[in-house]
């Protein structure tokens, strides 16, 4: 992953702030976390593996998982 932070931050953009840098890098990574596709859940995205648990036992949960996506715009 340090790679793909590397080439998706420090090559190809030019930050005037030192905080403009920390935004992008914590929408980055926030993107590649929920975009990630997981092993342990069979393929599937964090998002994907709870939607599909939701739509199995709806029961369980109090809030539509849908309501609640993470990324860039929402």
């Amino acid at each position: 992953m340090t790679r793909t932070l590397k080439e998706a931050t420090v090559k190809k953009y030019y930050y005037q702030t030192h905080q403009h840098l920390k935004q992008h890098l914590y929408d980055f990574v926030s993107a590649y976390n929920f975009a990630k596709r997981l092993k342990t859940l069979k393929g599937l995205t964090s998002h994907e593996y709870i939607v599909k648990k939701w739509q199995i036992q709806p029961q369980k949960f109090t809030i539509n998982p849908f309501q609640h996506t993470a990324g860039l715009y929402n």
